[in-house]
C-alpha cells in the first residue's frame, strides 16, 4: 500500500481545505511529521485512517465526538480524500461524515447523512472510473484489498509507541489480548468455547442420566417399602403385611460403581417381591373358601326371614281389605250413577254452550249501544243496517278529493323544486357573467405570455449563436496565456541550446586547431624504423617531432565534434519547438483576440446565465398555449352554460304559472270536500268509524235475537234426556255426573281393592309360606355377623395380593427402566470423558498440558515467536548488537497461564532478562524494533499485502545522539525496501536531522500545513 495524496476539509484542526503530497514526502524515504501540542499531526493520521475505514482510530472515536472543523465557515462541507495504491489499484476515496449544515429554504440546521465515493483509475484511457458510493461496499473493498482491519491497520501502519512500550511491560494476558486483536485468533477461542460448551453439555447430560438413575433407585426403594432413606430423598415406610427390603447402597451419582450398584440392588428387591407375591396368592385363596361359605349361610336364613315375614304381611293385608270393603260398595254405586248420567252429558253441553254465547252477545249489544248516538241506542238492526249503507256510499264518493288532494301536495313539491332550481340557475348566471365580465383581460394576459414565451425562444436562439464563438475565444485566449510563458520558456530553451552549441562548436574547432597544430608529433608516433615515411616516403627518421603539453588525442577530437553535433542537434530540436508553439501562440491569440481571459470569463458567463434565463422563459411556451386552449374552452362552455340557464327560467315561468292555475282549482274542491276536517283523509276516517260503529250494533242486535231463540231450545232438550235417564231434574243429572278424571280415579280404585284382594288370597294358599311361618324366627344377625368378618378378610387379602402383584410388577418395570438408563449412560460418559479430555487440554487446565497453555495462546505464542525473531533483526541493528527479543514459554509460576512471555537478551551479560526491565530509551528502541517485526508478520498474515508507508508515534526524545542516529540508519535502511516511514515527534534534533518535513502550524483560525522536501 502506497500513499499519494491526501486532501482534508474543514476536518478537525484544519478550517479550510489542505492537502498533503506524499509521494513528494515518501520520495525521500524518511520524512518527519512535527508541530506545537494541539496543532494537530496526529489529526493526519485519523484523515488517513477514516478515509479508509470509515472511522478514526479506536481510542480516539470516543461517544459524541465530533469530526468537523470548529474553525471551518458555515457552509464548507467536512471531506477526507485518499490517493492511493493497493493490490496493484490505484483508488481514490473520498468520505464525508453525518454532518450539521444550513437549511436551504429556511432558517436553522438539519443533519446530512454520512457519504463515500470510490474511484479507479484506468491508465489506458488515462480516466477515473466510479466504482461505488455505499459506505459498506467500499469497506469491503477496502477491507479485501487490506487484508486487515482497522485496529490492525492502526497497529500496524500507525504505529504507537506508547501501547508497544506497556506490550514489553504486560503480563501474558494483555499481550494475549492484543496479539488477538492483530492476528484473528477469535477462530481459536470459539474452539475453546465450544469445547468448553459441549463438555458443559456433556456434563450436564451425564448428571441427568445419573439424576434419572438415581430417581429410578429412588422410585424402586419407594415402591420395595424400604425404610432406609435413599440418596438424596425421603425415607418411605414398608406397606403393611410386607417384610423390609434391604436398604439401597450408599452411593452417589457420579461414583464408578453407582450404576452396578443399583442394577444388583434392584434385582435383589425384585426377588424379593416375587416371593412375597405367591404367599399372598395363597392367602387370598383360602379366604375366598371361608367367605363363600359365609355367604351360603347369610343366604339360608335371609330366605327363612323373607318368607316369615311375607306370611305375617299378606295377614295384615287379608284384615285391612275386609275393613275397605264398605268404601267400595259406595264407590261402585256412584260409578254406575254418573254411567246413566253420560246420557244427559250432551243436552247439558249444549245448553251451556247457548247460555255462554247468549251472555256474550248480550255484554257485546251493551258495548255498541254507548258507542252510538243518543237517538239511535235503541234502533234496530234494519234501521242501523239502512245508516250504515248511506255513509258507506259518501265514503266511496271521497276517492276522487283523496286524488285531488295527492295531486295538491305533487304540485306543492314541484313548486319548491322550481324555486330550488331557480336559485341554483341564478347562481349559474351570475358566475358565468362575472367570469365572462373578466375575459378579455384573462386572454389578454395568456397572449402576452406566449408572446413573451416565443421572444425568449427567438432570444435563446441568438444567445446560442453567440456563447460558442465566446466559449472557443475563451478556450483560446486561455491557450494564449498558457502558449505564451510556454513561448518565453522555449525562448529561453532555445538560446540556451544556441549558447551551448556555439561553446560546443568553438571547444571542437579549438580542439581541430591544436591537433592539427601538433600533427607532426602525431604523425611522428606512428614511425616505424626501416619503414617509409607516409608523408615523404624516406625510411630514415632522422628528428621525428615529439610531442608536446597539450597535444590533442584524436578520440578527444571525435568526442568534441560529437557534442557538438549533439549540442547543435538539441539547438534545431529547441528551434522546432520554440516556432511549433510560437505558431499555435499566434493561432491562439488571433482567435482570442486582444481580451484578457478575466474579461472573456464574465462575457461568457453573463451569455450563458442570459441564455439559461431565455430558455428557461421559452419552456413556458407550450404551457402557456395549453392555458390559452384551456381557457378558449373555459370560455365556450361558460356562454353555453349561461344561455342554457336563460332557457331553463324561461321554461320555468311558464310551468309556474300552469301550475299556480291547477293548484287553485283543487284547492278549492278539496275545501268542500274536507267540511270541517283538516282533511280528505281526516273526513274519511270519520265517515269510517261512524260506519263501522253502526255495522257492529246492528251485528250485536242480531246476535242476541239468535243465541236467546238457541237457549230456549237448549232447555227443552235437556229436560226431555234428563226424563229417559231416570233423573227427576236436569240438575240431579248434572249433579251425578262425573269429570273423566274423577271416574277414571274410582274405576283405578276398584281395580285395585279386587287385585289385591285376588294377591292375598293367592299368598295365604302358598305351601312353602305356611312352612316358614310355621318354624321359629330367623337368625339373620349371626349369620351376618359372621359374614361380614369373612368378607373383611377376603378384602384384606386382595388388596395384600393386588399390591404385592402391583409391587412386583411395578419393580419389574422400575429394574428394566433403570437398565435402560445404564445402556444409555454408557456412551454419554464416553463423549464426556473425551469431551473434557479435550475441553481442558485446550484450556489449559488439564494435567497433560504441562504448561498451562490455551490453545488459543499457544496459537499465539507461535506468532509471537515470529514478531520476536523479525524484530530482532531490527533490535540488534540499533543496540550495536547488545540485545535480541526471544519468545518464551516457561511457566510464570501460581495459577497463571505460560506461553506468551517476552524475554531480551543482552549480548554483554550473556543472561536473558525479562523486557520490563529495560531503561527508557532501551525501551524505545525494543518497542520501535518490535512494532516494525510485527507490521512484517502481520503484512505476511493479512496475505501479503505491501505496506509501503508507516508512521511512528513519539518516542524520540527518550535516546541519546549515538541511539538516535543508529535508530535513524534503521528507519532509512527500509528504503531499501522501498518503504518511506513518517516521525511523528517534538524532538528538535529531528529537523535538522531529517531535511524533508511535514510541519502543521497552529492559528487561532485553525491549522494549516507546510510541505517542505
Amino acid at each position: 500500500m502506497r500513499l499519494h495524496r491526501l486532501t482534508v476539509t474543514a476536518f478537525g484542526p484544519f478550517a479550510t481545505t489542505e492537502e498533503v503530497d506524499f509521494d513528494a514526502l515518501c520520495a525521500a524515504g524518511l520524512f518527519l511529521l512535527h508541530g506545537p501540542t494541539g496543532a494537530g499531526k496526529t489529526s493526519v493520521l485519523d484523515a488517513v485512517c477514516y478515509a479508509l475505514y470509515g472511522a478514526v482510530p479506536g481510542a480516539r472515536q470516543s461517544p459524541g465526538a465530533t469530526l468537523r472543523s470548529d474553525h471551518a465557515p458555515v457552509g464548507t462541507s467536512t471531506e477526507i480524500g485518499l490517493d492511493l495504491t493497493v493490490g496493484g489499484r490505484r483508488l481514490e476515496i473520498v468520505r464525508r461524515p453525518a454532518q450539521l449544515r444550513p437549511k436551504k429554504r429556511t432558517k436553522g440546521f438539519t443533519t446530512e447523512k454520512a457519504q463515500s465515493w470510490l474511484r479507479e483509475y484506468d491508465a489506458e484511457s488515462g480516466t477515473w472510473r466510479a466504482l461505488s458510493r455505499s459506505h459498506q461496499e467500499i469497506g469491503e473493498e477496502i477491507g479485501q484489498l487490506l487484508g486487515m482491519s482497522r485496529d490492525q491497520f492502526c497497529q500496524v501502519v500507525l504505529l504507537p509507541q506508547g501501547d508497544f512500550a506497556r506490550f514489553l511491560r504486560a503480563d501474558a494476558e494483555a499481550r494475549g489480548r492484543l496479539l488477538g486483536k492483530l492476528f484473528d485468533t477469535r477462530r481459536f477461542a470459539a474452539v475453546e468455547e465450544r469445547l468448553a460448551e459441549l463438555r458443559r453439555a456433556a456434563e450436564h447430560r451425564v448428571r441427568a442420566g445419573d439424576d434419572r438413575l438415581l430417581a429410578v433407585a429412588q422410585r424402586l426403594a419407594q415402591e420395595a417399602g424400604d425404610r432406609t432413606a435413599p440418596p438424596r430423598g425421603n425415607s418411605t415406610a414398608p406397606l403393611r403385611g410386607h417384610r423390609t427390603a434391604p436398604p439401597l447402597p450408599e452411593l452417589r451419582p457420579g461414583d464408578a460403581g453407582f450404576a452396578g450398584a443399583v442394577l444388583e440392588w434392584a434385582a435383589v428387591v425384585r426377588t424379593g417381591a416375587h416371593e412375597w407375591s405367591d404367599i399372598m396368592e395363597s392367602a387370598l385363596s383360602a379366604a375366598e373358601s371361608r367367605a363363600a361359605a359365609a355367604r351360603r349361610a347369610l343366604d339360608a336364613e335371609r330366605e327363612l326371614a323373607a318368607l316369615q315375614q311375607r306370611f305375617a304381611e299378606t295377614r295384615r293385608r287379608a284384615e285391612a281389605l275386609e275393613e275397605q270393603r264398605s268404601e267400595h260398595e259406595r264407590m261402585r254405586a256412584l260409578l254406575e250413577r254418573s254411567h246413566k248420567a253420560e246420557l244427559v252429558a250432551p243436552a247439558l253441553s249444549l245448553r251451556a254452550d247457548a247460555e255462554q254465547a247468549h251472555r256474550s252477545a248480550t255484554a257485546e249489544y251493551e258495548r255498541t249501544r254507548t258507542l252510538l248516538p243518543a237517538g239511535l241506542t235503541d234502533a234496530g238492526a234494519e234501521q242501523l243496517a239502512s245508516l250504515e249503507g248511506n255513509l258507506r256510499q259518501e265514503l266511496g264518493a271521497l276517492d276522487a278529493a283523496r286524488r285531488a288532494e295527492h295531486r295538491d301536495a305533487e304540485i306543492t313539491a314541484e313548486r319548491v323544486g322550481l324555486d330550488r332550481q331557480a336559485r341554483a340557475d341564478d347562481e349559474v348566471l351570475q358566475e358565468a357573467a362575472d367570469w365572462l365580465a373578466g375575459w378579455e383581460s384573462r386572454r389578454g394576459a395568456l397572449q402576452d405570455r406566449i408572446e413573451a414565451a416565443q421572444e425568449a425562444a427567438t432570444r435563446a436562439e441568438q444567445l446560442a449563436g453567440h456563447l460558442d464563438p465566446a466559449r472557443r475565444r475563451l478556450d483560446a485566449a486561455q491557450r494564449r496565456d498558457t502558449l505564451e510563458a510556454a513561448a518565453s520558456e522555449a525562448g529561453r530553451d532555445l538560446n540556451s541550446a544556441r549558447e551551448h552549441a556555439n561553446t560546443a562548436h568553438e571547444h571542437w574547432l579549438d580542439l581541430r586547431g591544436r591537433r592539427l597544430a601538433g600533427m607532426a608529433a602525431e604523425l611522428a608516433a606512428r614511425l616505424v624504423d626501416g619503414e617509409p615515411c607516409a608523408v615523404c616516403g624516406s625510411a630514415a627518421h632522422p628528428a621525428p617531432a615529439r610531442v608536446t603539453d597539450g597535444q590533442v588525442e584524436p578520440a578527444a577530437e571525435d568526442a568534441a565534434l560529437e557534442a557538438y553535433r549533439r549540442a547543435d542537434e538539441a539547438r534545431g530540436h529547441a528551434e522546432r519547438e520554440h516556432t511549433a508553439i510560437r505558431e499555435r501562440h499566434a493561432a491562439a491569440r488571433a482567435a482570442a483576440g486582444e481580451s484578457s481571459v478575466a474579461e472573456l470569463t464574465a462575457l461568457t458567463e453573463r451569455l450563458d446565465q442570459e441564455h439559461t434565463e431565455a430558455r428557461r422563459a421559452a419552456v413556458g411556451t407550450h404551457t402557456a398555449r395549453e392555458a390559452l386552449g384551456r381557457a378558449e374552452r373555459e370560455y365556450e362552455g361558460r356562454l353555453a352554460a349561461q344561455r342554457e340557464a336563460e332557457r331553463r327560467v324561461a321554461a320555468r315561468t311558464s310551468r309556474r304559472d300552469a301550475l299556480e292555475r291547477e293548484q287553485s282549482a283543487l284547492q278549492d274542491e278539496l275545501s268542500r270536500a274536507r267540511g270541517d276536517a283538516d282533511s280528505v283523509a281526516e273526513r274519511a276516517a270519520q265517515l269510517a268509524d261512524r260506519a263501522g260503529r253502526l255495522a257492529e250494533a246492528a251485528e250485536a242486535v242480531r246476535a242476541v235475537d239468535t243465541t236467546a231463540l238457541r237457549l230456549k231450545e237448549a232447555d227443552g232438550r235437556l229436560a226431555s234426556a234428563a226424563f229417559r235417564a231416570g233423573f227427576d231434574t236436569p240438575e240431579a243429572a248434572a249433579d251425578a255426573l262425573l269429570t273423566d278424571t274423577d271416574r277414571r280415579a274410582l274405576q283405578h280404585r276398584l281395580d285395585d281393592w279386587r287385585a289385591e284382594a285376588a294377591a292375598v288370597a293367592d299368598r295365604l294358599a302358598e305351601p312353602r309360606a305356611r312352612a316358614a311361618a310355621d318354624q321359629p324366627p330367623a337368625r339373620t344377625g349371626d349369620a351376618e355377623a359372621a359374614h361380614d368378618a369373612a368378607e373383611r378378610a377376603l378384602r384384606d387379602a386382595s388388596s395384600a395380593a393386588t399390591t404385592a402383584r402391583g409391587r412386583r410388577t411395578e419393580l419389574g418395570r422400575l429394574s428394566r427402566l433403570a437398565e435402560a438408563e445404564v445402556r444409555a449412560l454408557g456412551p454419554v460418559r464416553e463423549e464426556y470423558d473425551r469431551v473434557a479430555r479435550l475441553a481442558g487440554l485446550t484450556a489449559g487446565t488439564s494435567t497433560d498440558n504441562e504448561r498451562r497453555m490455551r490453545l488459543e495462546s499457544y496459537v499465539l505464542a507461535a506468532r509471537l515467536e515470529q514478531v520476536a525473531a523479525a524484530a530482532t533483526i531490527r533490535l540488534q541493528r540499533m543496540s550495536s548488537g547488545r540485545y535480541a527479543l526471544v519468545h518464551s514459554d516457561a511457566r510464570t509460576g501460581g495459577q497463571r497461564r505460560s506461553g506468551l512471555g517476552l524475554q531480551v537478551i543482552d549480548a554483554w551479560t550473556g543472561r536473558a532478562r525479562d523486557t520490563s526491565t529495560l531503561s527508557g530509551g532501551e525501551t524505545f528502541f525494543a518497542s520501535l524494533a518490535l512494532a516494525l517485526g510485527l507490521a512484517d508478520v502481520v503484512t505476511d498474515e493479512a496475505g501479503g499485502v505491501r505496506l509501503d508507508t508507516l508512521f511512528i508515534d513519539e518516542g524520540f526524545g527518550s535516546l541519546d545522539d549515538q541511539t538516535l542516529d543508529e535508530v535513524l540508519d534503521v528507519l532509512d535502511s527500509l528504503r531499501e525496501r522501498d518503504r518511506s516511514v513518517g516521525i511523528v515527534s517534538h524532538v528538535a534534533d529531528l529537523r535538522r536531522r531529517i531535511p524533508t518535513q511535514l510541519e502543521i502550524v497552529k492559528d487561532r483560525q485553525g491549522s494549516t500545513i507546510r510541505q517542505r522536501t
